[in-house]
């Protein structure tokens, strides 16, 4: 059963006008029921949080791990974040995961400041890429080759976002960028413009990394980046706070074993998009993929 339910972050800088939402998923029907079956489970009812960016590869990642967890008998906490207030509350203790660790690259700067207060579980995804992309039907293959198209600008997510740092880098770094801008909104803002321009047949250029869905609702290409400033391909890594293993072994050795691929969660992301939610599609991608699941939780439930 999912619930909603609000946190205060303030003490980790954020107001209170923000809002932020945070995903309960508890087993069961009645708290005295769920309290009765848990006991019996790996979990015990012991309660975990995730914290996670809501870019559509974060949403399908965690809501999977969350059911995964959940079966086993754990009381999972969603909580959606801004990228550096992600890194910031499983260094302090205040969430106990994330799944969304783009490295070495893209969360370099993040991974220096709070690295060391934290516990490095190694990449649950590999293969991932960030850079500029474009429709397939314009005619420019580099980022060199830009001139003035889609008005010089340059379509972004979030401000602080590790790829449009890299998407800032290359205004510097390239010279017929000198005189681009990147307009910068959100992971959500973004798609629906590309969507839009794809449907006028207009130019437009975006900050574009995989996996996501845009790559399999879409034809694009990425721009060759001949002075590297993306970066070339990154793994996406599980941070744990301190003291996880000990407090809860069973869900370490989880998120610890917990791998897939760019094909798994980009089938997950487009169901999602698609209008599946979020919890529905990870309930029925664990149901269908018992020997995936049987990885993860080898050694904690035999």
């Amino acid at each position: 059963m999912f619930k909603t339910t609000k946190r205060n972050w303030k003490r980790l800088g954020l107001t209170a006008g923000l809002g932020l939402g945070v995903t309960l998923i508890a087993a069961g029907c009645g708290a005295t029921e769920d309290t009765a079956s848990m006991e019996d489970t790996v979990g015990k009812g012991q309660e975990i949080e995730l914290a996670y960016v809501e870019w559509d590869d974060a949403v399908a990642t965690n809501h999977v791990v969350a059911k995964v967890l959940e079966d086993l008998g754990y009381d999972v906490t969603l909580t959606p974040l801004d990228n550096a207030i992600m890194w910031e509350a499983v260094s302090t203790g205040e969430a106990d995961a994330m799944l969304s660790a783009w490295l070495p690259g893209t969360h370099g700067a993040q991974m220096e400041e709070y690295g060391d207060k934290m516990v490095d579980l190694g990449g649950n995804l590999e293969g991932a890429k960030i850079g500029l992309a474009v429709p397939a039907y314009m005619d420019v293959d580099s980022i060199a080759d830009l001139t003035d198209q889609a008005g010089k600008s340059i379509t972004g997510i979030e401000p602080g976002a590790g790829i449009v740092a890299a998407a800032e880098r290359a205004l510097a770094e390239y010279p017929n960028l000198s005189d681009w801008s990147i307009e910068t909104s959100s992971s959500g803002a973004m798609t629906v413009t590309l969507g839009q321009a794809i449907e006028n047949e207009e130019d437009i250029i975006i900050t574009a990394w995989n996996p996501h869905w845009k790559f399999s609702a879409y034809d694009l290409k990425y721009l060759d980046d001949p002075n590297g400033t993306f970066g070339g391909e990154e793994t996406v890594h599980t941070m744990v706070r301190e003291g996880l293993e000990t407090d809860m072994p069973e869900a370490y050795q989880v998120l610890d074993q917990f791998q897939w691929t760019i094909e798994d969660v980009e089938a997950l992301m487009l169901q999602i998009y698609e209008g599946e939610s979020a919890e529905d599609a990870a309930e029925a991608f664990v149901e269908a993929n018992p020997d995936l699941v049987a990885e993860w939780t080898a050694g904690v439930a035999e």
